[in-house]
């Protein structure tokens, strides 16, 4: 169960969501400007891991890419 909720035009944002063992809420308020959302689609909003910590954090999550690690060709 994951639940998100916005205030106070876009500036608020309150996260519900179970971790196996109980329910967890995390709140976060920007002193300046406001989150940027994702669209809806089919009643959700989806985001990966680091898009939805920049979303937290209050950055442009639409911004964040994945960089490809790549496995070096010789372990010393």
């Amino acid at each position: 169960m994951n639940e998100t909720l916005s205030g106070q035009a876009g500036a608020v944002q309150k996260i519900l969501f179970w971790d196996g063992s109980g329910l967890v809420m995390a709140y976060k308020r920007l002193e300046e400007n406001s989150f940027t959302w994702p669209a809806i689609r089919d009643g959700a909003m989806t985001l990966n891991r680091a898009q939805f910590e920049a979303l937290f954090a209050g950055l442009d999550w639409r911004r964040v890419r994945s960089l490809e690690a790549r496995r070096p060709a010789v372990a010393e």
